[in-house]
């Protein structure tokens, strides 16, 4: 139930990890002279342009190696000094290729004539479109000195930060009495109890995590507030409208994509609130359902697995999709990619790395035996398809944005869920129905209420640091217009900002609304497969390639889709409210 690192490295003190850091500092230096010798003119842009693309390539290639065996080690060893250290060194050496970088962009700004350069090398042609994202974002960026300063200082601000929350809340036990006996728990396995069918743990279960809380909340909100203040800075100094205009523009994502996406989604929030007080009635509640009863398991049957079962499941109905689809996850299963065992210093919720350079991924995920466990497991191992059919181009094609970074995952979710509801008796559709729904929930209410507060924290961060208690408010407002009269609105969650890591991450501003674009792009394309049968197979895998080199709407177009039509969305929704239809008609049976 551990995952294996050693295909990375074996250790921080192996001659490997040792080699490849000397190895890596050898490369920047070099890389820095050379942009200091040759990037102060247009000359031989050609020729310029290609050695450019084959340092940026090999010094990804060896610092993703290298980061993401500190990071995956982290991951799971919050106390870990050595991996600590090693992600302090490596940001520092990160931030000592801000100058050639700048000094690229610099250079690229004067290239009238990119197109007729890229076409003219076959390495450029191949990175056409990488060049052309570095040419567009020229006009965000500031002078060779104002970014070098804001990459180190970085590594003192908001990394620095980010790497506090994430010790305080890995580490963090706690305090519960479940069956009459005093325990300490870690914080996942705390908010696993949510699951439970004893309806007395899931409200221990909360009562003790929203306790637990206290412990770190004005930390947390130093660390939310000194993160978010550096993010507003840095993006009015870019010349951004906003955090939020940044995030589209890095997710190559536009305006009218966005909107059009939320206009569907407040569309169909009452749909939603039918479903949760549907919920509320059938275990006894009045006004709405407490924020504890939000994954309670529903009807008779509460399908559990062991893991190895869970895995079996997967893989047998990834097959009725595509056999290398099931066969690859196989492989991961086999050669332990995934990490599943909850414990103490281990961070919570569910992930997946996919390791370029070494044409692998790895999963975590804090498996507990429950069938939303089970398909989460699903929806991280689409991640890792998603980075097999990426994994034969460059490193620097590699990188698809945050929108179509769900699409995959979501997609492989679907394929489960649906396998398991053909097979169902009305009682077993009855949980799995609701198990559905409850995810999705989480994926268009849930995120439609961060979407809310994050938008707000940036408006308020704009005059004033925030303390504990202005943040449980927002939290709570957002929550109040998501879920309507869904929820009991005296039994919310006033915390939820403290537990999602992406909050506290300087690059990842807004990272809601990319699950939300994640789970209706997947349930249209869900939908053409239905239709389309096996020739859909291969143009989704071509579709999955395609995410490292195209802006969204290109990506959705190669399948005929107008992600800026409002339509498309409300579609995809609409095959959510059926299934709310069929849970309610089941439920009143």
């Amino acid at each position: 139930m551990r995952w294996s690192l050693n295909e990375l490295y074996t250790s921080f003190d192996s001659k490997e990890y040792i080699s490849d850091l000397e190895k890596l500092d050898s490369l920047i230096s070099e890389f820095s002279k050379w942009a200091n010798d040759n990037l102060n003119s247009t000359d031989n842009a050609i020729e310029k342009i290609e050695v450019y693309v084959q340092y940026s390539s090999t010094i990804n290639t060896l610092f993703s190696k290298l980061f993401s065996f500190a990071s995956l080690t982290n991951a799971v060893e919050a106390k870990n000094e050595k991996a600590l250290q090693y992600l302090d060194k490596l940001r520092v050496k990160s931030s000592d290729l801000t100058k050639p970088d700048v000094q690229f962009q610099s250079f690229m700004k004067n290239i009238d004539n990119l197109d007729e350069i890229a076409n003219s090398s076959e390495v450029l042609k191949e990175h056409k479109f990488y060049l052309k994202q570095i040419k567009e974002r020229t006009k965000y960026m500031l002078s060779e000195k104002e970014e070098v300063l804001i990459s180190k200082m970085s590594n003192t601000g908001s990394s620095a930060w980010s790497n506090l929350q994430n010790m305080v809340s890995s580490t963090l036990l706690v305090d519960i009495n479940i069956d009459g006996e005093d325990k300490q728990l870690p914080l996942p396995a705390a908010r696993n109890l949510a699951y439970d069918k004893d309806p007395v743990k899931r409200k221990a279960g909360y009562e003790a995590e929203l306790k637990a809380y206290k412990k770190i909340e004005e930390s947390s909100a130093a660390a939310l507030n000194g993160i978010k203040g550096e993010v507003i800075t840095t993006s009015e100094l870019r010349g951004y409208h906003s955090p939020l205009d940044e995030t589209l523009v890095k997710s190559r994502m536009d305006e009218k994509t966005l909107y059009a996406m939320i206009t569907a989604m407040r569309e169909f929030l009452p749909e939603f609130h039918k479903y949760y007080r549907k919920k509320a009635e059938l275990l006894g509640y009045e006004n709405g359902l407490p924020f504890y009863e939000m994954f309670a398991p529903m009807g008779e049957v509460n399908r559990t697995f062991t893991y190895d079962e869970a895995m079996k499941y997967i893989i047998d109905n990834f097959r009725t999709f595509s056999n290398r689809l099931a066969d690859f996850v196989q492989n991961a299963y086999d050669n332990n990619w995934l990490d599943v065992e909850p414990r103490e210093g281990k961070r919570g919720g569910a992930f997946c790395s996919n390791l370029h350079p070494i044409k692998e991924s790895r999963i975590l995920s804090n498996f507990n035996g429950s069938f939303s466990n089970m398909t989460t497991l699903a929806h991280e191992l689409g991640h890792a398809y998603h980075g097999l059919n990426l994994r034969d181009e460059s490193i620097l094609n590699s990188r698809y944005p945050m929108p179509i970074a769900e699409t995959a995952s979501i997609f492989c979710e679907t394929i489960v869920v649906n396998a398991a509801l053909r097979e169902a008796s009305n009682e077993e559709a009855l949980s799995i129905l609701e198990a559905s729904i409850s995810d999705a929930g989480q994926v268009i209410v849930d995120i439609y209420s961060r979407f809310l507060f994050e938008s707000e924290l940036f408006e308020r961060r704009k005059t004033h640091a925030l303390s504990v208690n202005e943040l449980k408010e927002i939290m709570m407002d957002a929550q109040k217009q998501a879920y309507g009269d869904g929820l009991d609105h005296n039994v919310l969650h006033p915390y939820m900002w403290l537990n999602k890591p992406h909050y506290y991450s300087a690059g990842l501003n807004f990272y809601n609304f990319p699950y939300a674009f994640g789970l209706l792009f997947s349930k249209g394309l869900y939908a053409e497969y239905l239709k389309r049968g096996e020739e859909f197979v291969k143009e989704y895998d071509e579709l999955l390639n395609a995410t490292g080199k195209n802006n969204i709407r290109d990506v959705a177009l190669r399948m005929g889709i107008d992600v800026h039509d409002p339509e498309f969305f409300r579609n995809s929704l609409r095959l959510i409210e059926k299934d709310i239809e069929k849970f309610i008609e089941l439920a009143s049976k």
